[in-house]
């Protein structure tokens, strides 16, 4: 069967980025900035993203496009005979299941927040330990908990039950522009509110005496570290939409689009986080507490609260469905290719394996609380595994097949790379991808063992 491809090149654009566009853009890159200098931590995030997020996402396109399937059957396409880099494609798909056990979970806080701001459950003038109570009686709810993560599961299913255009294309093409026309509208109202020019001092003037406080090598590797696992590269995210592409463009002009719009919408989530928060007096927080306590703190006391906070929570929940969509994708795709079945069977198998392996994140809330992994609760051991295991090895995997004689071939790679029209990698970059590259990932690699 002759492979789907996106319709458009815009369609490819957007569900990619919708793809790297998650909850890591708002509730870690805004409070990361601030705490790292602000502005010299923002231009030291776009370098790293130049020099190490753009070429691995254009390997891990090249890899898709070259080959025209998924992760385990794209490996063996493009590997040299008797190889074995195609083993790491069941690693991919280990990642993605992984992923989407406890990303259909926050996913469902996301939805949940947004039905209660758009009802009125968060109503005005709540003290912060009623709004902070929202959050825990979630939490400790398994019932609630469950229907909000099948409803975000069956959605995403169906969707994908659609096929590449009049699934994922169409619907990733209306909510991506709809996630960026609320941004801009929550960016406004935030800059605005009477006190947002502390906020917005805070966020981007560097600030030298606190990197002087904090170390210029932390700084650094902050920026590294964000720049790098705000695409979410390693897992075959990436490549399976490579797979669908045409070849009309070139790779590196594709990924730097990408990467921009995904750039666009984390530096905006600070822009709204930061001046709302110093305009009432909140302390910005890093992580879930950032979005279900401090965010909603800040909506029951502003003038329209029910509607900036209902706004903002639609606003999250397309950014976390892009994502779940493009995973489901990679994980339908993958069923296809290597079991030779429909869409519709893939999608109904899989619907129902994370239906039930997302329940140990949310029990883990609840009636599974005491369950713990080295200090960690579910969520937190599965987030650990993808973020630092699997993400970062992956990503060294797809940059070593593509750069080393054993792999595919630095040529080869490169060939891919530069078909189609615009911005070109030079053959002059092989010694920086061959040995620099590689080391940039080991040190991310570590550092995720250190922390």
């Amino acid at each position: 069967m002759e492979r789907e491809n996106f319709k458009s090149r815009l369609g490819f654009i957007l569900v990619s980025a919708g793809c790297a566009i998650g909850i890591g853009n708002v509730w870690r890159f805004p409070y990361v900035a601030g705490q790292n200098g602000g502005g010299l931590f923002v231009l030291l995030y776009l370098i790293f993203l130049v020099l190490m997020g753009v070429p691995v996402l254009t390997m891990e396109l090249a890899v898709g496009r070259a080959s025209r399937k998924s992760a385990v059957l794209g490996y063996k396409k493009l590997e040299k005979p008797k190889s074995k880099w195609h083993i790491h494609g069941w690693f991919c798909m280990l990642g993605c299941y992984l992923l989407m056990m406890y990303y259909t979970t926050v996913s469902g806080w996301m939805t949940s927040y947004f039905y209660k701001f758009a009802t009125g459950s968060f109503e005005s003038r709540m003290t912060s330990e009623q709004v902070g109570g929202v959050f825990n009686e979630l939490q400790s709810n398994p019932l609630e908990m469950v229907i909000w993560m099948a409803i975000i599961t069956v959605l995403g299913f169906l969707v994908c039950s659609r096929g590449i255009q009049k699934g994922i294309e169409k619907v990733s093409k209306v909510m991506m522009i709809a996630l960026l026309i609320l941004i801009l509208v929550l960016a406004g109202n935030s800059l605005f509110l009477s006190g947002a020019g502390e906020g917005l001092s805070f966020y981007l003037i560097p600030d030298l005496d606190k990197v002087n406080e904090i170390g210029l090598g932390n700084v650094i590797s902050s920026a590294m570290n964000q720049a790098f696992f705000t695409l979410s590269l390693g897992i075959a995210a990436m490549e399976i939409f490579g797979s669908y592409m045409s070849k009309d463009h070139t790779l590196p002009s594709e990924s730097i689009k990408i990467c921009a719009l995904d750039t666009f919408v984390a530096i905006m989530a600070g822009l709204i986080i930061f001046p709302a928060c110093f305009s009432y007096g909140v302390q910005p927080d890093q992580g879930p507490a950032l979005i279900f306590v401090t965010l909603p703190n800040v909506f029951v006391n502003m003038a329209g609260g029910r509607i900036w906070g209902t706004l903002f929570f639609l606003f999250m929940t397309f950014a976390c469905f892009s994502t779940i969509i493009a995973v489901f994708e990679n994980i339908i795709s993958f069923w296809i290719d290597m079991f030779g079945i429909s869409r519709k069977k893939s999608v109904l198998i899989n619907t129902i394996i994370i239906l039930i392996a997302s329940l140990p994140c949310v029990f883990g809330f609840n009636i599974w609380s005491g369950f713990q992994i080295f200090g960690q609760n579910v969520l937190g051991m599965e987030d650990f595994l993808v973020s630092n295991i699997l993400l970062p090895v992956g990503s060294l995997v797809y940059l070593l097949f593509c750069v080393t004689k054993f792999g595919w071939g630095f040529d080869n790679y490169l060939d891919e790379c530069n078909t189609g029209k615009g911005i070109k990698f030079s053959k002059a970059l092989k010694p920086y991808f061959k040995y620099v590259l590689p080391v940039l990932v080991l040190i991310l690699i570590v550092q995720g063992f250190i922390k």
